[in-house]
């Protein structure tokens, strides 16, 4: 005879974590469901990617495109909401700036932005930080959490600067000309995924749950 308890199904699916036991595998679940903290973390990173601006970009490269601490919120958002989460603060963002708020860098809105040579990195943003999600949801579990969290950051970053040459493409640049101008701004993006790293993982010490949840 069946049991009729409900079953929650934040709780009932796991995935198997490198180099643990199965008993101890069984502590561990994705999120699949979003509530009321969730949007509010969404919210959250949104307004920080927007507040990310207020730092004075850099404007460097034979197109002016600047540095910013975008990139380092891009990655915050990754590591710490995950994917769906991580996906859905960043794209916020995007809408918000493309509506007309004035919160791309150089506090510039709306959707001619499109047509700037930022704009490769900007569509880039929601694919890194998507890749940045995905793999940090198994990264946070893994034995040698730093290292796995730091990878999927540099995924991620790559990604974004991917897309910030085939933009530059688009613009038009040469494909040897774009990827020239995209190596300025990798070193400074290598430091801030460190950046980005220790911050997660203090918040992931202090908050166990945050991207993936515990059974009691």
């Amino acid at each position: 005879m069946s049991s009729s308890r409900p079953v929650d199904e934040t709780l009932t699916t796991s995935n198997p974590v490198p180099g643990h036991t199965p008993k101890q595998r069984g502590l561990y679940s994705r999120r699949k469901r979003w509530g009321a903290m969730d949007l509010s973390l969404i919210a959250v990173f949104a307004a920080l990617m927007a507040a990310s601006i207020a730092v004075p970009g850099i404007n460097v490269g034979p197109l002016g495109v600047a540095i910013t601490l975008q990139t380092l919120v891009v990655a915050l958002c990754g590591l710490v909401l995950g994917f769906g989460r991580g996906t859905a603060a960043v794209g916020l963002y995007i809408l918000l700036g493309l509506i007309g708020l004035p919160i791309f860098s150089g506090f510039r809105a709306g959707p001619a932005v499109l047509a700037s040579p930022s704009a490769g990195y900007i569509v880039g943003f929601i694919f890194g930080v998507a890749v940045i999600g995905l793999l940090a949801t198994f990264a946070v579990r893994s034995r040698w959490r730093a290292a796995a969290l730091f990878g999927a950051a540099l995924a991620g970053t790559v990604v974004t600067h991917a897309s910030g040459i085939v933009g530059f493409v688009i613009y038009g640049m040469g494909l040897p000309a774009a990827m020239v101008a995209d190596i300025i701004y990798l070193p400074g993006d290598i430091i801030k995924n460190v950046l980005a790293v220790a911050i997660a993982l203090s918040l992931h010490r202090a908050f166990p749950d945050l991207l993936v949840r515990r059974r009691k």
